[in-house]
């Protein structure tokens, strides 16, 4: 195998190297994002809207919830429709009505099918021209677009507010009445809506393609896939084949000989551990964890029925006090406070133990951080219901209410709140490694990749402060993503593979050199094909073609190193199996066993098969999104999160044996449920999403005459078996942890002396 420093020298190759590249498009991308104009106007001279109210209208949107109310470029929840599609086709199917009745004295859908060819090449010559003018700043359009565009905002007027004409329509995206409450704002969203949409069918200066690669499809408007997307999916498909051949030669060529079992541990060495008054303070945290697993669950459920059954919920009607927006933006922020809670707290216990060292007053930081966190998913929650229910300002609402924002939808001050609270956590372990790190022992670069991962953890979050409150939302995304890809899929994957193998040297189960140089190697493919992966997700969101080239190629190569989660999860359980007192962790490491289950399917075939171009070209804002989001999310980081939230608590409680029946239960529903509620109803709905939008168009794929069908909600009532299984396991669990205190889930009689 490859010495350790020319491992570190590669790793620190892919950094600069990776980071460098996703700064330059960065910097690109300031330049070519879709340009917000001075004013909207027509050829006559008549201003539709202003620049401010694209702005401020940007604002109303994250007020109302932003990407947790259908759509915008793809990005967002799934009921509601995505508004640039739904926007686009009904401008286009107004503008070619108004065209047929002056050219043919019929609608369009009464002409001949060459006379409706004609018009589409009409619209789409008046339609995708940039007439944006770089000198004033202006947006010029036709009289005919300006009544077309008239048209489409009475529209959402009655639908975001309370047109009875629109009442089955708004149930339909489970949208309440009044969602805004202000005609000032409803005109402003208007404009935001529109300005989201022209950037979708409008070509950049110079090109025959639009702002977001011809995204979304729909013919009529001309919306094609581009070359460039069927040129770099292929390619993409060749650097996988390519970089799936070199990783397994590696592995078959430096594969080690599994450890002989009569030189591990008779004895489980973690026994001999004490916990420190730091350590032991962390417990509460995996009580909060506990609770936060069922509540995001329990909002979840609501979440998924609100799909089925409009604003009620069992015939309830709770839309008014729980809209859509509101529990999907809940179920979603807990998910990634429990996981970076169980992760964290995680960390705080492994500092001392690795070490040996409690430092002075380090309980009291542990349980400040606690207090600090409790603040901000107390404080964030509400703020977020303060600003769906629209009591807030837009300004207020930025900064204390909802960002509008999927996975950092808390306000900007919660935000900052949350950045220093994780370099607080930071201090904490670096206070606690610190004695360990100064000396020169076997595991110490294990301690240097531990304490790099965690600087990380806390450094990334920052990039979700990179953004305003009037960003242009292009600029907006991509640092979005910095904080999605690179934060919750890349450095706590790193964080985990650390902590993991950590947990398995310290058990005596892994020899420390192999454990560092296969950590050290892991993470230097990981992050090769992780962090310019990032680009796969901003394809159609405002950036230009080489975006789409990397983004294609090294998205790709973050499925390689999963092409070995087989042998993972094969030697995860052999080790559960390596000795007798190894039997006293079957669950902590079944869990791990179960990550790699989900590593396989869910962040690699289900991801893999939405990210080349031009697949996602059909399928991006579909159910196929939360088919891998679900499976990736919980089934990688949510399973990791509970696995070490268990190793933990065995260390807590270690004296004695735990009860298998409770927590297997657990363990087995809620995997089960997960796969059942994927593959008996989002990967149904979506598939037939994709087809849909194939052979009509994004706006089809997700309006309500398509989603309202028989089949899908067929289809989507499936999801109850899968939820239920689900809820059964998280609660199994949660009772399971609560037990560990009150003696339910322990055997008091058979003390683990092993």
């Amino acid at each position: 195998m490859k010495s350790t420093s020319k491992l570190w020298i590669a790793f620190s190759l892919v950094i600069v190297v990776s980071f460098a590249v996703l700064l330059y498009y960065g910097i690109d991308l300031y330049h070519k994002a879709p340009p917000v104009p001075a004013q909207v106007k027509t050829t006559d001279g008549r201003v539709l809207f202003t620049g401010q109210d694209i702005k401020d209208g940007q604002n109303v949107w994250q007020s109302i919830g932003g990407q947790e109310i259908g759509t915008v470029w793809g990005h967002g929840s799934y009921v509601a429709p995505d508004w640039t599609a739904d926007w686009l086709h009904r401008e286009s199917s107004f503008m070619l009505d108004k065209l047929s009745q002056q050219q043919f004295g019929s609608p369009y859908d009464k002409i001949l099918p060459d006379q409706q060819v004609q018009l589409q090449k009409q619209l789409q010559t008046a339609i995708r021209k940039n007439t944006y003018d770089e000198t004033s700043g202006d947006i010029t359009i036709s009289p005919l677009r300006a009544t077309a565009i008239e048209a489409v905002s009475r529209h959402y007027t009655g639908l975001f507010t309370n047109d009875p004409a629109l009442a089955s329509l708004r149930n339909a995206y489970a949208i309440p009445e009044n969602t805004v409450k202000d005609a000032a704002r409803m005109q402003q969203l208007n404009a935001f809506y529109f300005w989201a949409a022209w950037a979708c069918v409008t070509n950049r200066p110079g090109s025959n393609v639009t702002y977001t690669q011809n995204w979304p499809p729909d013919e009529i408007i001309g919306n094609k896939p581009t070359n460039s997307l069927i040129l770099w999916t292929g390619f993409s498909v060749i650097v996988l084949l390519a970089g799936i051949g070199i990783l397994v030669f590696y592995h078959a060529t430096s594969r080690e000989e599994p450890a002989d079992p009569s030189q591990l541990p008779q004895k489980d060495p973690l026994l001999s551990i004490t916990a420190t008054p730091s350590m032991k303070a962390t417990l509460k945290y995996f009580w909060i964890v506990t609770i936060l697993i069922v509540v995001q669950i329990i909002m979840g459920i609501v979440t998924a029925h609100y799909g089925v059954e409009g604003n009620g919920f069992y015939g309830l009607s709770i839309a008014n006090l729980l809209p859509y927006t509101v529990s999907r933006t809940w179920h979603v922020q807990l998910g990634i406070f429990w996981i970076a809670t169980s992760w964290l707290a995680t960390g705080l216990y492994m500092a001392p133990a690795v070490s040996g060292h409690e430092p002075k007053y380090q309980k009291l930081g542990v349980n400040f951080l606690f207090i600090a966190l409790l603040i901000i998913v107390g404080g964030s929650i509400a703020g977020e219901w303060l600003g769906i229910m629209q009591k807030l300002g837009l300004i207020g609402n930025f900064w204390f209410g909802h960002q509008g924002y999927e996975y950092v939808d808390l306000g900007r001050f919660w935000q900052i709140f949350l950045f220093i609270g994780l370099w607080l956590w930071l201090l904490l372990m670096y206070r606690a490694l610190a004695p360990a790190l100064r000396k020169r022992t076997v595991d110490r670069n294990l301690l240097i990749l531990f304490l790099i991962a965690s600087t990380a953890i806390a450094l990334f979050y920052g990039a979700g402060l990179m953004w305003g409150r009037q960003t242009n939302l292009a600029l907006a995304e991509y640092w979005r993503w910095w904080v999605v890809h690179l934060w919750v899929e890349g450095f706590f994957e790193v964080f985990a593979t650390v902590v993991s193998a950590f947990l398995f040297v310290r058990m005596g189960l892994l020899q420390v050199r192999s454990a560092t140089l296969n950590v050290i190697f892991s993470t230097i493919i990981f992050l090769a094909g992780g962090i310019l992966g990032t680009f796969h997700h901003l394809y159609f969101s405002g950036t230009p073609t080489a975006v789409l080239a990397l983004g294609a190629t090294f998205s790709a190569l973050e499925v390689v190193p999963l092409v070995l989660i087989g042998f993972e999860a094969y030697h995860n359980y052999k080790l559960s199996k390596s000795a007798e007192w190894v039997k006293a962790y079957k669950w902590p490491i079944y869990c791990f066993i179960s990550v790699a289950f989900w590593n396989f399917l869910g962040a690699g075939i289900f991801g893999f098969v939405i990210n080349p171009p031009i697949a996602l070209y059909y399928m991006q804002g579909l159910n196929t999104t939360p088919v891998h989001g679900h499976a990736a999310l919980f089934g990688v980081y949510g399973m990791l999160g509970i696995g070490l939230m268990l190793f933990v608590l065995k260390g807590l409680y270690s004296r004695y044996v735990w009860k298998d029946r409770l927590i297997g239960f657990a363990f087995w529903s809620i995997n089960i449920g997960l796969l059942l509620m994927v593959t008996l109803s989002l990967l149904p709905v979506g598939v037939l999403q994709t087809m849909a939008s194939v052979d009509h168009g994004m706006w089809y794929a997700r309006s309500a005459e398509f989603m309202q069908q028989p089949l899908l909600q067929f289809f989507r009532w499936l999801r109850v078996i899968g939820d239920t299984v689900f809820a059964l396991g998280a609660i199994a669990l949660a009772v399971f942890v609560i037990g560990l205190r009150t003696g339910l889930s322990v055997d008091k009689s058979r003390i683990d002396i092993s």
